[in-house]
């Protein structure tokens, strides 16, 4: 019989992730590279948190503006000038596009060092646009506030409570996580590959939903309504309510009912009043149907000739 296999008791330890030096430490650096709406907002709020924001670079009017209203007594500095200056945390509040040769230009002046947390607020990308700043030795955070910001004090009011999605190595947890918390939210760990998915579903959830509202507005302007807001508050306010706390069950209205005829005078009307508003009307009530069927709030065959209605080419009585 062989003799047991011996482990060494170290080989049994689990292994250990090593901890940015920047996580130990109380109150950062902190360096703003664009002062838009997210931008500002989020250096206001580190500052507030007790971290030393030293520098922040903006350069349109409207930029100078948030700079003078949220943090009146950062410098404002060329971005290079910006990178250098944060010792600890570069925070990279950017539009999505920008950001890739942002941090390439950062990296290629040298303006990035080793053991720099360099961190971006967008929605859409992970840790993959920071390759450069990995490549100069900085630590890459993607730390994107699920919030819709104006760039004024107000959006500080909304920050507590908010989730924000995070992507970092493992090392960087630990600060990431209290960053988070400094700023009154909580962390959503998001993979690398679901970034985009991530993104898409705010965007879809948020943006379209300003575009739908104002849609729906345009057309009771269209039908007389003088104050629109004062009809869409109270009941949007209640749908989006309803939504959040019953899912599908929350549905209502001639789609979840099968009313074919109802919606079929919907898209007349539309046709001869807004035909930019048939396309997107068809698309959404289409995709109504189809989640009320599923969630049994529509039968089959009761759905039958609403879809027949959907699904008919709409384009002629739109021209």
């Amino acid at each position: 019989m062989s003799a047991p296999l011996c482990t060494h008791p170290a080989a049994r330890r689990p292994a250990t992730v090593p901890v940015s030096p920047v996580a130990t430490r109380t109150t950062l650096t902190v360096g703003i590279i664009g002062a838009g709406r997210v931008g500002a907002t989020l250096g206001a709020a580190l500052a507030a948190a007790g971290h030393r924001v030293v520098a922040a670079s903006g350069l349109s009017g409207a930029s100078r503006a948030r700079l003078a209203l949220l943090l009146p007594t950062v410098s404002r500095r060329p971005a290079v000038a910006v990178a250098r200056a944060a010792t600890d945390l570069l925070l990279i509040a950017v539009p999505d596009d920008a950001l890739a040769g942002v941090v390439a230009g950062l990296a290629a002046d040298g303006a990035l060092r080793p053991g720099q947390v360099v961190a971006h607020t967008s929605g859409a990308h992970g840790l993959a646009v920071l390759a450069p700043a990995a490549a100069a030795g900085a630590r890459p955070l993607a730390l994107h506030p699920a919030m819709t910001f104006t760039g004024t004090p107000d959006d500080l009011g909304r920050l507590p409570g908010i989730s924000y999605g995070v992507t970092a190595p493992a090392e960087l947890r630990p600060l990431a996580a209290r960053l988070v918390v400094e700023l009154g939210g909580v962390p959503e760990w998001i993979e690398e590959n679901d970034r985009s998915l991530y993104h898409a579903a705010l965007t879809h959830g948020a943006n379209h939903l300003v575009t739908l509202v104002n849609e729906a507005a345009d057309r009771l302007r269209d039908a007389g309504v003088g104050e629109p807001e004062k009809v869409l508050a109270p009941l949007l306010r209640a749908a989006l309510e309803n939504a959040l706390r019953l899912g599908d069950d929350a549905l209502t209205g001639p789609v979840s009912r099968g009313d074919a005829g109802t919606v079929e005078r919907h898209l007349a009307r539309l046709a001869a009043a807004a035909p930019e508003s048939v396309a997107p009307y068809l698309a959404l009530a289409r995709r109504t149907a189809d989640r009320a069927v599923a969630a049994g709030r529509l039968r089959p065959m009761d759905a039958e000739p609403l879809l027949g209605v959907l699904h008919r080419d709409h384009t002629e009585v739109a021209a």
